[in-house]
């Protein structure tokens, strides 16, 4: 990422854009961990003779404990500050990595899945909040994006791990190194991502947005002053203060709640951006892609290929996304994605109309086949280049200062109890009907084609301040200027 502008916009100092990058590092353990899984379902299942329905609970279990590491990340950031929540999502990854790879039985599995689930949930909230937190507004949107692209190079890394320890092994469920099956090394692996992120966290500087909310000017003075020297620190310090004394006439003490079913407009907002995002079935293609091409003809090493080619193609149209969401807004661009993301799964779910055979057997005649491979990657470059990357900026510019990241871990919470309800129900609804799986799927996609077009504003070009205000209540506004 250039550190520079061609439209006469100040240069970003290269310490931001190392500081965004390593509060990414959380995204990529996010996408590494909850990834991983795809090239072990199989070996798992035989291992343990696990039936579909507790096939997928294994699976997706990890997603509760994401949603329940989501909350509690709101409370341990805005109680103890953005680091140490991201120390203790280290450490709880390092943890479940070890844990899982030398699972005893099934529930010992489960456990230590729902512990790398709080891991992932504690991350998938504190990287957005700080990235956003630090960055200037002309670059906030690609600064953001830096979260869904470290996601999408983890997802990557996890295929790309899995293909490598499958194929090496001879299969995943064969005996690899100190006679462990290859499958367990596929989760031991992430004991290396973890430790790394836990190194970074403790070289990272709290957020100058955390260290004003709590009083602590001065501190928040000397990391302006460190990320963007020469800048209007002063400035920044006051804009901060102001939305803070704003969201107090607004709301008691920076509380969620609201006239609009219990929770300010916002907040809904943000949660229904988080469950759209999950509910057009994405994570279905990384969690058990090597699966359902398996089921379609393909031998397992190839279809492990299929799905490391699948997550290479979401990195690359995740920097598309980078250099666009700046220039053109995030608006263009995720109505964009939604048409893109309706229309491939509507060609998955009429390809697999056409399949033959049931269960472990089902097949695709024809040019069936390619049609549903080449469906699955648009839908992936849709999502990739629209809803992945920049519903993660909006979450972290939309919200108020004093309830960012209490709303954040609500709305990331939220995202994961959908993931988790998409994760469990794919392996059941799929042995009934993969084409209504489908087509429920690309439903949603259209519905979040609407709630954007009527419910979600432009951001682009604005603090995070003023972003803030176009969620704010007429009333709210009236007042606050009522006291100026």
């Amino acid at each position: 990422m250039s550190n520079s502008s061609s439209e006469g916009l100040p240069p970003v100092p290269r310490k931001v854009i190392g500081l965004a990058v390593a509060g990414a590092v959380g995204g990529f353990l996010f996408g590494f961990d909850s990834s991983v899984v795809n090239g072990a379902v199989d070996a798992m299942k035989d291992e343990f003779l696990m039936s579909e329905a507790v096939t997928g609970f294994a699976v997706a279990v990890a997603l509760l404990g994401c949603a329940a590491g989501a909350y509690l990340a709101g409370k341990v950031a805005d109680k103890y500050g953005r680091i140490p929540a991201m120390k203790l999502g280290a450490l709880l990854f390092l943890v479940s990595a070890v844990g899982t790879g030398l699972a005893f039985g099934v529930w010992d599995l489960i456990v230590w899945r729902l512990v790398g689930g709080l891991g992932i949930g504690l991350a998938s909230v504190i990287a957005p909040a700080y990235i956003s937190e630090i960055s200037p507004r002309h670059v906030r949107g690609r600064l953001a994006s830096l979260q869904q692209l470290a996601i999408t190079t983890g997802i990557f890394a996890a295929l790309l791990s899995d293909a490598v320890l499958a194929t090496s092994a001879g299969s995943a469920g064969q005996p690899f190194w100190l006679g462990i099956e290859a499958w367990r090394w596929m989760f031991i692996a992430c004991a290396v991502p973890a430790g790394i992120y836990g190194w970074i966290a403790f070289r990272l500087p709290e957020s100058p947005h955390f260290l004003v909310l709590n009083g602590k000017e001065d501190a928040a003075r000397k990391v302006f002053d460190t990320l963007m020297p020469g800048d209007d620190t002063e400035r920044h310090i006051r804009e901060i203060r102001e939305s803070i004394e704003q969201d107090q006439l607004s709301t008691k003490k920076g509380s969620l709640r609201g006239k609009t079913f219990g929770l300010q407009t916002v907040v809904w907002i943000g949660i229904i951006l988080s469950v759209l995002q999950q509910l057009v079935g994405i994570n279905v293609i990384f969690y058990y892609s090597t699966t359902l091409w398996k089921a379609v003809g393909f031998h397992e090493q190839d279809s492990l290929a299929i799905s490391v080619a699948t997550s290479v193609t979401n990195i690359l149209v995740t920097l598309v996304a980078i250099a666009l969401v700046d220039r053109i807004g995030r608006r263009p661009i995720l109505l964009a994605g939604s048409i893109g993301m309706a229309v491939s799964l509507g060609a998955m779910a009429l390809a697999f109309s056409s399949s033959v055979g049931t269960g472990s057997e089902i097949s695709l005649p024809g040019a069936w086949g390619p049609v549903a491979l080449v469906a699955a990657n648009v839908f992936v470059v849709s999502f990739g280049a629209s809803w992945g990357p920049l519903v993660w900026v909006l979450l972290g510019e939309i919200f108020p200062s004093r309830i960012r990241a209490r709303a954040l871990g609500l709305a990331a919470a939220a995202q994961w109890i959908a993931n988790f309800a998409i994760t469990l129900s794919f392996p059941v609804m799929a042995a009934g009907s993969l084409p209504l799986t489908y087509a429920m799927y690309a439903l949603f996609a259209a519905a979040s084609f609407f709630f954007v077009m009527f419910k979600v504003p432009e951001t682009n070009g604005m603090s995070l301040e003023q972003a803030e205000t176009l969620f704010v209540p007429k009333g709210a506004k009236v007042a606050a200027l009522a006291s100026k």
